[in-house]
């Protein structure tokens, strides 16, 4: 926590819209995919059950089909290691909430340990960057569990069928890599091609276009080369990596250079990846030319990326630490919301903890607005509930179709606007809540939405009592991670021979210090309540880090152009995935 004085250069008033957080944007490009697989993870256990005759257990098949709407950016043998470790972490959670089901059945004590669950949950999925959908799936499952009448004999079954479910949904999860086993590679490589390309357009017209712009560029080339640095080296589709690498280093010259970059060729790329087709073949970065990727420039530039493979990684208590505050805001509001909603006489306070658990962000801007879609999603997901109760009620297999209707049409809409999304969350949890048998929908909307208004107030109050003031001293950090990033970068320019494969690797390390920047400040600016941030530095750092990458785009574009030219080769990488 900083000692400083706290100011607010902007008033808080101006930090939280309303309209703008309603606003829809344009679907995920692969929006179908985790809709198809939570389909597919949640029907078969389901409809089991239903045969059964014991849908009453499928709140614990639930917990783990749902696992399957992770992972769903990351490549097949990153998302085989992701994936398991979320069914890990998902069981862990249940285990925990039905142990203490089975031991108490007070509620304030399942409240409590339902908040500080949320918080290390949250904390968790921030700092290994797990999701989307992070933490609130998770906190959904534990939470619910906590309510459920339990003993203790009793959990292993309910781990157990948690645990098939969830492997069921690994399986869901990685199946796609039979049909396009390079498919999220050459995802994120088409984008960081694409957000390049509109950088390029964008450059030289409105200052501020242009600054969003640059900045969703290198975002986007630093999330293909955290893509590509995941896979393994020695893969046996290794070429296809190397292919894909050669692209995003002409992302790079693009957002260096974004004057001399062509749109037009960018995005014929990016869309050259779609399917299993041929890689594009860029030929050698630094000249512009289609020789053969054999040379000694795309050489150079791999050892720059095999560096970069055998760095160690930031430890995970080094990525926890900065995160405190947002645990302490989690837990405390998780709580205070469950709290109140006891006080209220409301059946199912989970409904409330989950809801404050949903509205933490990165800020106090971000978190308001997810505060606004989750009141607009719960109230208008409580009317279309209401609408298809009837429907659902006229049997239990009507029951199961209307919650694989809903969790379809979330996963299609979220990615537009949470709000959206919401509008079938809703009916669907509600749904789900009538396994063990049909309820009186007017019982169940009003409890709904009572929860869901004490929880957005109640957690929403904890963000604003509950301030970051470390955030100027990470914006502090940064600055000086990226001032360090660009002096190491300025004495290799500053050598006449470098060694292969180091001016790429301080070229990437630079970029990923200025994107690391740019979000770290965004993040400060959206809190309150804190010491003026030391905005001149990072423009100052901003600007001093895109000269030196323009100049190391500058100094490989000569050293390439002065090597003796190769044989000329096709204009398409033969690679097959």
């Amino acid at each position: 926590m900083s000692s400083a004085t706290p100011t607010s250069a902007t008033p808080l008033r101006r930090r939280l819209p309303l309209a703008g957080a309603l606003r829809p944007g344009r679907p995920s490009d692969i929006w179908f995919k985790p809709a198809l697989s939570v389909v597919a993870a949640v029907a078969p256990p389901n409809l089991i059950l239903l045969a059964l005759g014991r849908l009453d257990l499928a709140m614990y098949t639930m917990a783990g089909s749902l696992c399957a709407l992770y992972a769903h950016n990351r490549p097949y043998a990153a998302r085989a290691r992701v994936l398991a470790w979320v069914v890990l972490g998902m069981l862990g959670g249940v285990a925990v909430a039905l142990v203490t089901a089975s031991l108490t059945r007070d509620a304030v004590v399942l409240v409590t340990v339902g908040a500080l669950l949320a918080a290390a949950q949250k904390v968790l999925c921030d700092a290994t960057r797990v999701g989307p959908p992070g933490n609130v799936v998770l906190t959904f499952i534990s939470s619910a569990s906590l309510f459920a009448p339990q003993t203790l004999g009793q959990v292993p079954g309910h781990l157990a069928l948690a645990a098939a479910a969830g492997a069921w949904a690994w399986l869901v999860g990685m199946a796609p890599a039979l049909l396009r086993p390079t498919g999220p590679e050459r995802r994120a490589t088409a984008h960081a091609l694409n957000a390049t390309a509109a950088y390029a357009e964008a450059h030289g017209a409105d200052e501020g276009r242009a600054r969003a712009a640059r900045a969703a560029g290198y975002a986007a080339v630093q999330a293909a080369w955290q893509t590509l640095l995941s896979l393994p080296t020695n893969s046996a589709r290794a070429t296809t990596r190397h292919a894909l690498e050669r692209l995003v280093v002409r992302a790079e010259v693009a957002l260096a250079a974004p004057a001399d970059a062509d749109p037009e060729r960018l995005r014929t790329w990016a869309r050259a990846l779609r399917g299993t087709g041929r890689v594009p073949r860029t030929g050698d970065p630094r000249t512009g030319d289609t020789r053969t990727g054999d040379s000694r420039a795309a050489a150079d530039e791999l050892l720059g990326v095999e560096a970069e493979l055998g760095a160690r990684p930031v430890p995970l208590w080094h990525r926890l630490v900065p995160l405190a505050p947002l645990g302490v805001r989690t837990a405390l509001g998780c709580a205070l919301a469950g709290y109140a909603s006891l006080a209220l006489g409301i059946g199912r306070p989970y409904w409330a903890l989950v809801t404050a658990a949903a509205l933490y962000q990165a800020n106090l801007t971000l978190t308001w607005s997810r505060a606004v879609q989750r009141v607009v999603g719960n109230l208008g997901g409580a009317l279309v509930f209401a609408a298809v109760a009837p429907l659902a009620h006229l049997g239990q297999a009507a029951l199961v179709l209307c919650c694989l209707l809903f969790a379809f049409g979330a996963e299609a809409l979220i990615s537009r606007n949470y709000w959206l999304g919401t509008l079938c969350v809703t009916p669907m949890a509600l749904l789900i809540t009538e396994f063990t048998g049909y309820q009186e929908p007017g019982v169940l909307i009003t409890e709904r939405i009572v929860d869901t208004l004490v929880g957005a107030l109640v957690g929403f109050a904890a963000a604003v009592a509950v301030t970051n003031r470390r955030a100027g001293d990470r914006v502090e950090r940064a600055v000086a991670a990226a001032d360090r990033a660009r002096e190491r970068a300025a004495r290799l320019l500053a050598e006449p021979h470098a060694a292969p494969g180091a001016l790429d690797a301080a070229h990437r390390a630079l970029a990923a210090a200025l994107v690391e920047l740019r979000a770290t400040a965004d993040a400060a600016a959206g809190e309150w309540w804190q010491r003026a941030l030391p905005q001149e530095r990072v423009v100052r750092a901003e600007q001093a880090g895109h000269r030196t990458l323009a100049a190391m785009v500058r100094r490989r574009t000569d050293a390439g152009a002065a090597r003796p030219d190769q044989d000329a080769g096709t204009t398409t990488e033969d690679v097959r995935p």
